[in-house]
């Protein structure tokens, strides 16, 4: 399967299921219940300028099962995330390659309610009234993959999550999509730092193969130079290890996404901690030099 056919059969499914939830729910019915909500669930950015989006993922179509969920582990998990210091954590909802479910987000979202750590809806979302699923979840993101859609599509998705008060995580894989999230995003909201704009935007990029979904070494350092300053960047698959945080600070990248790792080490408070302190030293030693 090509990376074009992969994403289009991700795209159609979603759709599917976008469709299959409205005729259960109306759209109007998802807004109401949002109205009774509180504010959306804020990203926290540290000032040691280097953080952790941990991530809630059973299964990778790359790895397999990476773990299962009962009443209790899925709890003990997104809060060990949170303990570690995370600034939010990433759950995946999409059911045939990842076996989630919205009732992942749901469940996460209450537990770390006392935390104030934010959830973010990883998915092939196509549709706003994905998006408004999500924040009726209790997420305070989502992410959009900037090559799935054409700019009109993309574009509704981006302006209904703002809409929402959510962050958005853009996630790009070469030069051309990082080309489209500056058409998306500067129109919106210019080239200032979108931590002090009202809304944080995000430009993750992914160092996964699509076809052959392996781990491309070294395009997340070989990306770095092209992305846009006024985003901050989230560096997504292929960290395993503190030494791979701090290199990707190093590299330039804010933040970065850790699923596999995290859901299949023994230890995922410590492996945060350390890519956290590992992160941040690097951020530090390169703002001394």
């Amino acid at each position: 399967m090509s990376e074009s056919d992969f994403l289009a059969t991700m795209a159609a499914r979603s759709q599917e299921r976008a469709d299959a939830a409205r005729a259960r729910r109306s759209p109007s019915d998802l807004l109401r219940q949002i109205h009774d909500l509180g504010p959306a669930p804020r990203l926290h950015r540290s000032s040691a300028g280097f953080d952790l989006i941990a991530e809630l993922k059973l299964r990778s179509p790359a790895s397999g099962l990476l773990a299962s969920v009962d009443h209790d582990n899925l709890e003990q998990r997104v809060l060990s995330y949170a303990e570690a210091g995370a600034a939010a954590v990433s759950v995946l909802t999409e059911p045939s390659r990842f076996d989630g479910e919205l009732a992942h987000l749901e469940r996460a979202a209450k537990t770390l309610e006392v935390s104030s750590v934010p959830t973010m809806r990883k998915d092939f979302l196509v549709d706003p009234y994905q998006v408004l699923e999500a924040r009726a979840a209790g997420a305070g993101g989502v992410l959009l993959i900037l090559r799935m859609l054409p700019m009109d599509a993309l574009a509704r998705l981006f302006d209904t999550a703002l809409e929402q008060g959510l962050f958005v995580l853009l996630e790009a894989f070469d030069e051309r999509d990082v080309e489209t999230a500056t058409r998306l995003t500067e129109p919106r909201l210019g080239r200032q730092s979108t931590a002090t704009s009202g809304s944080l935007v995000m430009l993750g990029v992914n160092c996964r193969d699509l076809i052959s979904l392996k781990v491309i070494p070294d395009h997340l350092e070989a990306l770095a130079p092209t992305l846009p300053h006024w985003l901050p960047r989230v560096a997504e698959s292929g960290l395993a290890t503190a030494d791979d945080a701090g290199r990707l600070a190093a590299a330039g990248y804010d933040l970065a996404l850790v699923g596999s790792a995290l859901m299949t080490g023994t230890h995922p408070r410590d492996l945060a901690t350390q890519m956290l302190t590992a992160g941040r030293s690097a951020k530090r030693a390169a703002a001394c030099s």
